[in-house]
């Protein structure tokens, strides 16, 4: 009787930082007042009721990544089954309160895989529940583009967002249509009172170029932009 096969070692990089906003109208005057560019043009999510502005933030360390501003649809309802909630927590009533009071904010960043089922049973074998591999997809004006990407039933992120939701792209990634727009990813890193977890977890998906420190709950980018170095914190929210 032949042993049973090791376990598939899963590799995974920064695909995209998410700032969530009250409205997408939002998002757009905070990026143009924050960054200094206007965000390029994105879509909607009729799984989620979600639409989104998206932007190229690729480097050298970071090669396809890029800027998704993210807001429940207006009207929009979410073809998800009853009592599941949309991803990156944006049904979670503290986080719509602290937008509405302090505006945009990042929350969260997505690493993407060729593996992404086999990255959810990495994690579940440290006693992670990263969700569900879904498949989703919106129109473009260059065809149908499609994914799949880990969502809990709960559309909780986990670690305070420092531990990425998985997506798994088809044939075309986003980032191949995006022009560079003027703003690039210097660095990320996560914080956490518990950083040997969270380093565990990022290393059982092979994520690579996001370091994890002690401290409270934080993720903090670097971008070079018009307006010279930002920083974007989520302040553990």
């Amino acid at each position: 009787m032949k042993p049973p096969a090791p376990p598939i070692t899963p590799s995974s990089r920064v695909d995209h930082l998410v700032v969530a906003a009250a409205s997408l109208a939002q998002g757009v005057q905070w990026c143009e007042a924050t960054l200094g560019i206007t965000p390029g043009p994105g879509g909607e999510h009729p799984l989620m009721g979600t639409h989104n502005r998206l932007f190229s933030i690729a480097s050298a360390d970071y090669p396809n990544a890029y800027f998704e501003i993210i807001a429940i649809q207006p009207g929009a309802s979410t073809t998800r089954p009853p009592g599941a909630k949309r991803w990156f927590d944006l049904d979670d009533g503290l986080l719509h309160a602290r937008l509405l009071s302090h505006g945009p904010q990042l929350i969260h960043f997505v690493a993407s895989t060729p593996q992404a089922q086999a990255g959810i049973r990495s994690l579940a074998r440290l006693g992670l529940d990263r969700g569900e591999v879904l498949q989703a997809s919106r129109p473009t004006p260059q065809g149908l583009l499609s994914w799949k990407i880990s969502v809990r039933r709960d559309g909780q992120r986990l670690f305070y967002g420092g531990l990425p939701t998985l997506i798994e792209w088809g044939s075309v990634h986003p980032s191949a249509s995006m022009p560079p727009s003027g703003v690039t990813l210097q660095s990320l890193h996560a914080s956490h009172a518990r950083p040997d977890a969270l380093r565990a977890a990022h290393e059982a998906i092979g994520l690579a170029n996001v370091d994890v420190l002690q401290g409270r709950p934080n993720l903090v980018a670097v971008l070079q932009t018009p307006r010279g170095l930002v920083t974007l914190e989520s302040g553990g929210h």
